[in-house]
Formats: C-alpha cells, sequence, structure tokens
C-alpha cells in the first residue's frame, strides 16, 4: 500500500509517518517509481506505537516495541528490551500517582480549614469587586 492508505488505516497522517520513517521506526521501502511502500506488518508497528503513545510513551521508548515486531515477535511486548520499558514507564507512573496523592492530600487539608474558617466567621457572604465597582470611583 502506499503512503496515503497507511496513514488512513491507521488514522495518522502521511508527515507523521515520514517522520517515523527519519527515525528509523518505519522501513523505508520504496517501489520502482520512487513512491513509498507498506504491507501490512508497518500497518501493525504503526498500531502498536499509537497504542504506547496513547499510554503515554514518548515517541523513543517505543523503539524496543517496534524491533521486538520486527524480530518477528507477535507481539511488540514481549522482549527483554520491551519490558523494561514497561517496568520503567509502571515506576514513572507510580512515582506521579504518589506526587498527585499528595498534592490531592494538601488540597483537600486547604479546603477543610476554608470551610472551618467559613463556618465560623459570622460575616455576610464575600463579593468580589473590582476599583470600578466601588462607589467612589462612579462618576
Amino acid at each position: 500500500m502506499r503512503i496515503g492508505e497507511l496513514a488512513e488505516r491507521a488514522g495518522t497522517s502521511t508527515r507523521t509517518l515520514r517522520y517515523y520513517e527519519s527515525r528509523g521506526l518505519l522501513p523505508a521501502r520504496r517501489a520502482g517509481n520512487g513512491y513509498r511502500t507498506y504491507d501490512e506488518d508497518d500497518l501493525r508497528l504503526l498500531r502498536q506505537i499509537r497504542m504506547l503513545q496513547d499510554f503515554g510513551f514518548e515517541l523513543e521508548e517505543t523503539r524496543p516495541f517496534v524491533d521486538c515486531l520486527r524480530a518477528g515477535h507477535p507481539a511488540g511486548d514481549s522482549c527483554p528490551a520491551s519490558l523494561a520499558v514497561y517496568r520503567r514507564k509502571l515506576a514513572e507512573l507510580d512515582g506521579l500517582i504518589g506526587q498527585l496523592a499528595d498534592v490531592r492530600e494538601q488540597v483537600a487539608r486547604q479546603l477543610a480549614a476554608a470551610e472551618d474558617a467559613a463556618g465560623e466567621a459570622a460575616s455576610p457572604r464575600c463579593e468580589m469587586t473590582g476599583p470600578q465597582d466601588r462607589p467612589q470611583d462612579r462618576p
């Protein structure tokens, strides 16, 4: 298939495919007429790359998966290098989850303190006003 058909079937653009080719992730095969040609294996490579990017993997992190598929493995994640990338990504995600949990806890404490302070205050509900809303500033 030609680049336009591959792009359509993979749900991406021809520009993206040319970029992947320049990065060595997609093979650069050319027909006699100079057109790029691709096959079902290339579509499978693209689907693997896209899925991993949807999961938050950087483009370069997809390389071991592509290499694994090219080596003939039916799934690009069964090779040792792919497994290592999965492990690194899980550790990264665990760290981010921990950071988010800490931030959530801080926000929850701030909210509770603000609600307590609002409940203790007997003053009327405050309204935000700008300088243009003050009576002395009006013509």
